[in-house]
């Protein structure tokens, strides 16, 4: 996808004129990412905003005992780093590249220019900026009031409705990342991740194929997971 294919998906720079959006992308310089390969460190200094083009990034924080807490994983169109470019402090999590990646970086004071000249773009970076609360608000809400069970049934919820293949069996889900990856998503670490996988087997919900499942009771799940995601 070309960059001014990709902006015009991202919501404050899709209210930009085409021309001016073509303009804007001569402007991005193209980054590549290794796998596990940091993008950003939590407290560093921001001087621009990242798109994410190709890759998965995965975006978390470390607790003081070491702990790792995932906040959210992108893909392609997502945009990372407008709290620290709008507040001059730091970033407020780290990043680092799932896959191979290919992200775009446009310094600051583009966009800060860019924010000047067209006010629509602050006002719908302010509406992307509330979404993301709402976002961490909830993960706030299952990480203190939800089981791991329950969390658990909700990612692979969400992954199937992403990434999920029917099949005459179910749904076949591949789970994004190991299993100490996936109990950091879910705020928890790999032996209760494992025994709520192992519930939800007994139970006949998912049958587990490695870094496979397959979601044999979509319905049933839903109800194990507080509802459909």
């Amino acid at each position: 996808m070309s960059a001014p294919d990709l902006l015009a998906r991202i919501p404050y720079f899709r209210v930009l004129p085409a021309p001016q959006r073509a303009a804007l992308a001569r402007r991005l310089r193209s980054v590549g990412f290794a796998p596990r390969q940091r993008v950003f460190e939590e407290g560093a200094p921001c001087a621009g905003l990242w798109i994410v083009v190709e890759g998965r990034i995965k975006v978390f924080r470390i607790s003081p005992e070491g702990r790792e807490q995932v906040l959210h994983v992108e893909g392609p169109g997502a945009t990372l780093g407008e709290v620290p470019l709008f507040d001059r402090a730091g970033y407020v999590a780290s990043a680092t590249a799932q896959t191979a990646a290919r992200l775009l970086w446009l310094p600051r004071r583009e966009l800060d220019a860019l924010c000047q000249r067209h006010p629509d773009v602050a006002v719908a970076i302010i509406a992307t900026l509330a979404r993301r609360v709402r976002a961490f608000a909830g993960l706030a809400g299952d990480l203190t009031l939800r089981s791991v069970r329950v969390r658990l049934g909700r990612l692979v919820l969400e992954e199937a409705g992403r990434t999920g293949r029917l099949t005459r069996d179910g749904v076949e889900v591949t789970l994004p990342g190991t299993r100490d990856e996936i109990a950091a998503r879910v705020g928890t670490v790999r032996e209760p991740l494992s025994r709520a996988l192992t519930a939800l087997a007994r139970e006949g919900l998912v049958t587990v194929r490695g870094r496979r499942l397959l979601v044999r009771d979509v319905k049933g799940l839903e109800d194990a997971a507080g509802g459909s995601v």
